[in-house]
C-alpha cells in the first residue's frame, strides 16, 4: 500500500468522485482506478459502491479513511522538514469569512508572501459552519472566523480581537437617530439577512424575536458589501460587523447603532492534531502581531 495509492483515495472523498480526483491529481482516470484498486486488493474489500451516479464509502473505505487521511499528512510533515537556514516551503490552504477575506487578512496576506514566495497560498472563503467542518477534515490548515466565543474538542480556537457590530440604516432612516434602547422598526420594515451558516445572522434573528419584532419581509444574500449598497439604496435594514461599515457610516453614506450584547470576536482555528509547519508557523507569528496592531486602533 503506497502513499500515492492513499493520497488518491483521500482526495476521491475529499473532492466527490475519481473523474474529479484525477483532473486535481493531474492523472488518467485509468490511474485513479488503479490506485483504488491496489488498495483493495491489499486489504480484500471494496472502498467504494455505487448509488446512482455517485461513489458512496464502503464500511471498510470508511475505516480506512481516517488511516489514511494520517499517513498523507505524516508523508507532508516528512517530507517538509526544512534544513536550519532553509525558507518556509510548501503549501497553505486558508479559510474565512467574506468579512474577514475583505477586511482583515489582505495585509496579512501581503507581508506573509512578501516574505515568503516560496510558499504556495491557497485562500478560500465559506461560512464559519463549513469551514469548521473542513478543518475538522483536514482541507485546509488554518481557518479566521468571524464568531462568538464557544468551545471545541478537536479545535484550537485563538481569540485575536473583539469585533463590535452595528445595525446599519439609509442615511434618511428615522431609526439612525436612535440609540439602542429606543430602537423600534415598523411593520413593514424588510431585513436584510448575511446567508445561514454566519453567526451574527443567528445573533440578529434571535435578537428581533426577543423583542417581538416579527419579520415578514427579509431578503437573503451571500455578500456583506451587497448588503451595505442595498441600505444604502434605501431596501431596509442589517446588522453587520462594525469593520465592514466604519468607513461608510464616518462618510455619511449610512447610519449604524453599537450593539452592546453582541459579543463577536475575530479567531484564529486549526486543528489541535494539527502539525505546525514551519509555512504555518511563520504565518501564525504574523497574524498574531497583526491582531496586536488592531487592539490598538
Amino acid at each position: 500500500m503506497e502513499i500515492r495509492h492513499l493520497k488518491t483515495f483521500k482526495t476521491i472523498v475529499d473532492i466527490g468522485g475519481f473523474t474529479r480526483a484525477a483532473d486535481y491529481l493531474g492523472y488518467a482516470q485509468s490511474t485513479v482506478t488503479s490506485h483504488v484498486q491496489a488498495i483493495e486488493q491489499e486489504l480484500r474489500k471494496p472502498l467504494f459502491y455505487r448509488l446512482g451516479k455517485k461513489m458512496m464509502l464502503t464500511e471498510a473505505g470508511k475505516h480506512l479513511l481516517p488511516y489514511a487521511a494520517e499517513m498523507v499528512e505524516l508523508y507532508e510533515k516528512a517530507r517538509h522538514i526544512p534544513e536550519n537556514d532553509q525558507e518556509p516551503s510548501g503549501n497553505l490552504i486558508i479559510g474565512a469569512s467574506e468579512s474577514l477575506t475583505v477586511y482583515r487578512l489582505p495585509a496579512i496576506l501581503h507581508e506573509f508572501t512578501s516574505k515568503y514566495p516560496q510558499v504556495t497560498v491557497t485562500l478560500k472563503s465559506s461560512t464559519c459552519w463549513q469551514l469548521r467542518d473542513e478543518l475538522k477534515q483536514g482541507k485546509i490548515d488554518v481557518a479566521f472566523l468571524l464568531d462568538n466565543d464557544r468551545k471545541e474538542n478537536d479545535l484550537h480556537v485563538e481569540k485575536l480581537v473583539n469585533e463590535p457590530m452595528v445595525f446599519i440604516f439609509p442615511k434618511e432612516h428615522p431609526a439612525g437617530q436612535k440609540a439602542l434602547d429606543d430602537l423600534t422598526f415598523n411593520a413593514n420594515e424588510t431585513f436584510l439577512y448575511t446567508e445561514h451558516g454566519c453567526s451574527y445572522r443567528d445573533f440578529f434573528e434571535e435578537y428581533l424575536r426577543q423583542r417581538g419584532v416579527i419579520a415578514d419581509h427579509t431578503m437573503e444574500f451571500w455578500s456583506v458589501e451587497a448588503i451595505k449598497q442595498c441600505v444604502m439604496c434605501g431596501l431596509g435594514v442589517s446588522l453587520l460587523p462594525l469593520i465592514t461599515t466604519r468607513t461608510d457610516i464616518e462618510e455619511g453614506k449610512l447610519q449604524g447603532t453599537l450593539v452592546r450584547d453582541a459579543l463577536f470576536s475575530t479567531q484564529m482555528v486549526y486543528h489541535k492534531n494539527k502539525w505546525l509547519s514551519p509555512a504555518m508557523a511563520a504565518f501564525t507569528d504574523i497574524v498574531r502581531r497583526k491582531a496586536r496592531e488592531w487592539e490598538q486602533t
